[in-house]
């Protein structure tokens, strides 16, 4: 027998063995009453876990999938209802440190891949819906197919990261890489219709679809439809980059051209930027080059209308300085931040060229350098990178994500500024990038983050665009102290904060419709009519919103059930295409297009979105507020909405996180009604 035979022959035998022990446990378990079956499982999952380290692992557990299921592994957890599961939760189960909640997301991959191959008939979920969910689930996770686990992956979880990448070439083997390479190039352009700010993941995901595409053991056959935009918008936007030759052959090719084919570089790159929202090395290249040959062209190579080039040719040395200090292959999306920064024409507001000017010369502190180099490495300096930040904030305001941190009022309120304050964001980055600290007040009394107390979030967020990985901690802590100032007050600590922390452009009249101390519904109809006053056009005098005004949601699954409170950035109000009112807002929690249960599926593009709005019809919006903001000065009289309206606000709201917060008084009287409250 040779080594090799001999080292196959050993790794059967002890998964054999194992799996002789987890029929065991699971036995074991499925035979337990309820009451003990928690001191049941710990066996159970230690054992699968050992399995799932074992070559075959993966197939046995998914021939035993049904068996395991019935044992009550899932029971009492998310797990327990794959019909709502959400793929985009699984990166943070698959990349934890906690043992378990690999291995049960593991085991639950594994029972869906049963269902999708029709070797297991489940009650909740059909084979077609297993099967979309598993290839969206590894679209997401393409990552887990082609790399090995990372230094911090190692450090975290240690040989779970090999657990989570034998699963996934397990379930590309069973359900094909044509399909994963399909779900993945739609995702990847619905994200990039919202037009984030971080993009390191989506071009990570484009390379891995480069790679399978130039790879001939794997047979993508008629799929990848869709791909060739985003790989070329990354690797060859051009004629004279198009076989990804390097940014030196590229740079030497540019000296040799003439005007006219700078003109067709330049337009192209432009295209590329603006089908996509992602930049190209080579355009960043293209970019500096043209610094030294004319406005005109550099105009055409960041694709600007005539609102950008005007603003360009005032701000000329300006412009130019920001391109020096900012645009380099490492840094390229600051050309699509500038672009865009341009095109809103915020540099003719008086404050925000003199505070551009600081921002290029800012010092920054050795706490902010090491915070930036942390997170995106040495590949270029910690002050073009974060120039790079200011950039694409500035340009991209509705970008902003607050990563995997409860952090959404920071990220709102830097949204915020970068929206509606310009000249007020660049100070805050000032202060908290050259001083360490920001000073902000509370009812006339300063707030310094040096001297507060923990914030909202337990540990420093490292997955964050630039400017938020150095603003947000201080902001957060400022935040969490506005809140402790509240203690002892009457009602939702929000009436105050918000205005405080945001801006004097958020109205001082509040509204709410839970009791703060029962957590029951409370005014729902003068909450109801009252909004509709403030930001329905019809009820309004059709006045447009001015300032982006703050708001709290309820947020809820894709079952209509309550996860949490979130905060939000009301944008506007308008009639759709369709000539449905909407109302679009802004949602800082990276991805915007979410179903919230019961027919609420948030929509970002097709319905009159901008870039980076997120938008529902106006009473399946209002369904899910719980709090907002007024002008107490111009709301007037509440709404004269008609009972229909009324009524399909409340039933929306009665069948998704209301459902449990009915005032038994209430509760009674929709019982006894002719509108009774339906089921979920």
């Amino acid at each position: 027998m040779t080594p090799h035979n001999e080292s196959l022959s050993n790794d059967t035998c002890k998964l054999d063995e194992l799996l002789l022990k987890l029929d065991q446990a699971v036995a074991l378990l499925a035979e337990a009453p309820s009451f003990t079956k928690l001191e049941k499982l710990p066996r159970v999952l230690d054992t699968a876990r050992r399995v799932l380290l074992q070559p075959g692992g993966s197939a046995a557990l998914e021939a035993r999938s049904a068996v395991i299921e019935a044992s009550g592994v899932f029971a009492g957890s998310d797990w327990e209802t794959p019909q709502f599961l959400v793929p985009t939760l699984t990166t943070f189960s698959l990349k934890s440190a906690d043992a378990n909640v690999v291995v049960i997301e593991a085991l639950s991959e594994l029972r869906l891949l049963a269902v999708a191959k029709g070797d297991y008939q489940h009650a909740l979920l059909s084979q077609e819906q297993a099967h979309h969910y598993l290839t969206q689930v590894m679209a997401i996770n393409l990552w887990l197919l082609f790399s090995a686990p990372s230094e911090a992956e190692r450090e975290i979880q240690g040989r779970l990261a090999t657990i989570t990448r034998q699963l996934f070439n397990h379930l590309a083997k069973r359900i094909g890489y044509e399909h994963v390479i399909d779900q993945l190039i739609d995702e990847i352009w619905r994200i990039l219709k919202q037009r984030p700010i971080q993009v390191d993941a989506i071009k990570q995901m484009i390379t891995q679809i480069a790679l399978c595409q130039a790879n001939p053991e794997i047979d993508l056959a008629t799929s990848g439809q869709g791909a060739d935009r985003l790989v070329s918008s990354l690797y060859g936007p051009t004629q004279a980059c198009r076989e990804d030759p390097g940014v030196d052959v590229y740079r030497e090719r540019l000296e040799r051209m003439d005007t006219t084919a700078l003109q067709a570089e330049a337009t192209g790159c432009a295209r590329a930027m603006h089908d996509t929202g992602l930049v190209s090395p080579y355009h960043a290249v293209l970019m500096r080059y043209l610094l030294e040959e004319s406005d005109y062209l550099l105009t055409e190579a960041m694709g600007l209308s005539s609102t950008g080039r005007d603003c360009l040719l005032c701000y000329r040395e300006l412009v130019h300085a920001l391109i020096r200090s900012s645009v380099y292959p490492a840094t390229a999306q600051a050309v699509y931040g500038l672009a865009l920064l341009l095109e809103r024409g915020i540099l003719y507001q008086p404050p925000v060229a003199p505070a551009m000017w600081r921002q290029l010369n800012l010092s920054l502190s050795d706490w902010t350098q090491a915070r930036l180099n942390l997170a995106y490495g040495e590949t270029t300096t910690p002050r073009a990178r974060l120039l790079e930040g200011v950039l694409c904030m500035l340009g991209q305001p509705l970008g902003v994500g607050q990563g995997n941190n409860p952090t959404c009022q920071s990220a709102r309120a830097l949204s915020m500024w970068a929206y509606n304050d310009p000249d007020y964001l660049l100070q805050m980055v000032a202060w908290a990038a050259r001083d360490d600290e920001i000073i902000m007040h509370f009812e006339g009394q300063p707030l310094s983050s040096n001297e507060s107390l923990s914030g909202v979030a337990s540990e420093l967020p490292v997955d964050l665009d630039p400017v938020s990985l150095i603003v947000v901690p201080h902001l957060d802590r400022i935040y969490a102290e506005m809140g402790r100032r509240c203690q002892g007050r009457a009602g939702d600590p929000h009436r105050w904060v918000n205005p405080e922390f945001h801006g004097w452009w958020s109205g001082r009249g509040f509204c709410i419709n839970v009791d703060v101390a029962t957590g029951q519904l409370a005014n729902l109809d003068a909450f109801i009519r009252h909004f509709y006053a403030c930001y329905h056009p019809f009820y309004n005098g059709n006045q447009p919103l001015i300032h982006p005004q703050p708001a709290g949601i309820a947020i809820t699954d894709s079952a209509a059930r309550f996860i949490g409170w979130h905060a939000i950035t009301i944008l506007r109000a308008s009639l759709d295409p369709t000539d449905i009112m909407r109302l679009y807002f802004y949602n800082p929690n990276n991805d915007s297009g979410q179903d919230w249960g019961n027919g609420a599926i948030v929509s970002t593009a097709g319905n009159g979105e901008r870039f980076g709005e997120a938008s529902l019809p106006f009473d399946q919006f209002t369904s899910r507020l719980y709090i907002f903001h007024f002008d107490p000065l111009e709301h007037g009289e509440l709404a004269t909405v008609t009972d229909e309206e009324l009524d399909n606000v409340k039933q929306y709201l009665y069948r998704s996180w209301g459902a449990s917060r009915v005032p038994d008084t209430e509760l009674q009287a929709l019982e006894g009604s002719h509108s009774p409250l339906n089921p979920l």
